[in-house]
């Protein structure tokens, strides 16, 4: 029950590849962050300096060097491109996916193992961010091999671990898995695992690899680098919001339902199954996963900065526990009670994001059709696996429905519905036009938020333009001729704030991108 069976390994690595691989050239870079990124790496090859990560040709210490590293060497190997930005993150998800199998089949057995990578590698957040040029998904591979090592017992892997996961994205990367660990041996009184984790050498190694590049920079960079490393990329953003508008405390709520889809249903179900059903040592192993999940929603609940990847990390703990209670039900072949409760849920989770198609194709016309399809198609599939469940009482069957509906939902999203709609999320067309018909010994200022696309894209940094700063009426004072490329509601709003005509000629529009020149 606890071996690794050769079809499973083939088949949940078959799914991660298709999942975490498909549509990785389908669309630009997002702003802001994915160009960001790339554009590191990029920078990082071209000055052939690995230490320092620049950008715009400036120092930048927003992030430690490992996923600039991996990005740049698939930049090496692949050639530029999409491709080869979003390559390494993608990897990565593929590589958890794996990880998840082989370990939970130890931990649990096989069937929960094989559950368990199904329903990471299926559900719409990993598809969808966990091939993201970002760093979120290679650090929620590091802390998920860091925990799963500390339950096998592996403690010098996972001190290893813990190391790539702070190179990765800072002190998050120990935070997380030593919280956890802390809070589950606090709460199974489990203090004799104290003893065996090797505490004093195990953090020396784990500082033998982890801080020699922020001596390095501290070394090279001085004190600027402790203040903007740590001053502003860390604790201010935990302690001020980035984003003004994402400031609500039931913010991940939402990004929870609808990125587990399509097995959202199942949550809750699972959770309760988790405690109620499990014998005393699974529920020993079990709190684990639970304490993990919790702890990162909470942290990034408390945190003032909010983004959607920012809570990658819990998914693999979630997938677990819901893979374990699939496994579950088809050993006790569960009373009917079960299969209704499981239909009922996910029947509503199926109506509920077939209306979010819906409703989001109306306000992107030029997906509509796609969205509508994408609408019908979800409940045509919510509808079957309902029937599988209520009247044939087919776990089995059933849960290979919503493996199929997540797979067929990202291979339509990604070749139907974002490259109609990738305009409004890159500044990559519109940044090609700047390039090839524009004066490029003009000044030209950039919006912040569009700046790292535009140097991606165009190769020129461009100056920048604050947004909702006084930068874009100064530069109209200056009066030789330049070009400005901005967002909409930076325009628009400059526009209401200057009611005599405008001395901007529009060049271009490209999914509310304006690139404007004065003449």
């Amino acid at each position: 029950m606890n071996q690794i069976e050769k079809n499973s390994l083939l088949i949940i690595a078959g799914v991660a590849i298709v999942t975490m691989f498909f549509g990785l050239s389908a669309v630009p870079l997002s702003d802001p962050d994915e160009p960001a990124y790339a554009e590191t790496a990029r920078e990082m090859i071209a000055t052939g300096d690995y230490v320092s990560p620049r950008i715009f040709g400036d120092f930048w210490y927003d992030k430690p060097p490992v996923f600039y590293w991996l990005v740049a060497l698939s930049f090496k190997v692949f050639g530029d491109g999409e491709f080869a930005a979003r390559f390494p993150a993608a990897l990565m998800s593929a590589l958890t996916a794996v990880l998840l199998y082989v370990s939970i089949t130890k931990i649990f057995n096989e069937r929960a193992g094989f559950w368990s990578a199904l329903v990471f590698g299926s559900c719409g957040m990993i598809f969808i961010l966990g091939k993201a040029a970002v760093t979120d998904t290679t650090l929620m591979f590091f802390t998920t091999a860091a925990l799963l090592f500390f339950l096998h017992r592996y403690y010098w892997m996972m001190y290893v671990f813990m190391a790539l996961a702070v190179m990765t994205k800072g002190a998050i990367g120990i935070m997380f898995p030593m919280g956890v660990i802390c809070f589950y041996i606090l709460f199974t009184g489990r203090f004799s695992e104290i003893r065996r984790m090797h505490i004093i050498r195990g953090l020396i190694l784990f500082s033998a690899l982890s801080c020699i590049w922020y001596y390095t920079m501290y070394h090279v960079h001085g004190p600027d680098f402790i203040r903007t490393f740590l001053g502003f990329h860390n604790l201010m953003r935990f302690l001020e919001a980035e984003h003004p508008g994402r400031t609500s405390f039931f913010y991940y709520i939402p990004v929870i339902i609808i990125g587990l889809f399509p097995w959202t249903g199942l949550f809750l179900q699972s959770i309760m199954a988790s405690v109620n059903d499990s014998r005393i040592d699974e529920m020993r192993k079990l709190l684990l996963f639970h304490v993990w999940w919790l702890l990162v929603l909470i942290f990034f609940t408390v945190c003032k900065t909010k983004l959607v990847s920012y809570i990658l990390p819990l998914f693999p703990a979630i997938a677990v526990i819901i893979g374990w209670y699939i496994s579950y039900m088809i050993q006790k072949s569960r009373a009917r009670d079960t299969f209704n409760s499981w239909a009922f849920g996910s029947a509503l989770m199926y109506i509920f994001i077939a209306a979010g198609w819906m409703v989001v194709a109306r306000r992107l016309p030029e997906a509509e059709f796609s969205g509508v399809v994408l609408g019908v198609l979800t409940l045509l599939l919510g509808f079957v696996a309902a029937l599988m469940l209520v009247y044939y009482k087919d776990i089995v069957l059933a849960a290979w429905l919503h493996v199929l509906t997540g797979v067929v939902t990202m291979c339509v999203i990604f070749t139907f519905v974002l490259p109609t709609v990738a305009d409004r999320f890159s500044v990559k067309t519109i940044s090609v036009i700047y390039r090839d018909n524009c004066d490029l010994t003009q000044d030209i200022y950039v919006d912040r938020f569009l700046r790292p696309g535009f140097m991606y894209y165009a190769e020129t940094p461009g100056i920048d333009l604050e947004p909702k700063s006084s930068d874009f009426s100064n530069a109209l004072k200056h009066e030789k001729e330049k070009y400005f490329l901005v967002r909409g509601i930076e325009y628009r709003r400059f526009l209401k704030q200057h009611t005599e005509e405008s001395p901007l000629e529009e060049l271009a529009v490209i999914g509310d991108i304006y690139l404007l020149e004065q003449k």
